[in-house]
């Protein structure tokens, strides 16, 4: 990933979290984080990601958010949803830039060639005696 690439991104997930929270009541307060960080070490979040990912979950990133919001306490609260918005676009750029693990697949840029194939005249016979493909 470059330094431009990224840039761009942050730039991107900036101005439409500007648009998402377009005053300062709208950014998440200390407690809701702090909230998100105790719910994230629950039972159930934890075995959600046991079965999706194979590992539990790792909530250091949500008490970073939680100390961060702490730290912003005394900042007049346009500054504070300002701060708060580049730390979270920051984020997003990372994770949208990063792979993932949606990122199996190769996207095809055209069809497949001969997909599916075509159907013989064998292939009908056989699913009328038996019921079944072959």
């Amino acid at each position: 990933m470059s330094n431009t690439d990224f840039q761009a991104a942050v730039k991107q997930e900036e101005a439409y979290l500007r648009q998402v929270h377009p005053t300062p009541e709208d950014i998440p307060g200390c407690m809701t984080l702090f909230d998100d960080f105790l719910l994230c070490n629950v039972l159930g979040a934890q075995v959600k990601s046991l079965y999706r990912f194979g590992r539990m979950s790792e909530c250091k990133h949500k008490m970073e958010d939680f100390k961060f919001c702490m730290s912003l306490k005394s900042m007049h609260p346009e500054d504070k949803r300002d701060a708060w918005i580049r730390r979270r676009a920051e984020w997003w750029a990372h994770k949208r830039l990063a792979k993932s693990s949606e990122n199996i697949w190769d996207v095809r840029k055209e069809p497949l060639q001969n997909w599916p194939p075509p159907s013989t005249s064998n292939d009908v016979d056989t699913v009328q005696r038996s019921g079944t493909i072959a």
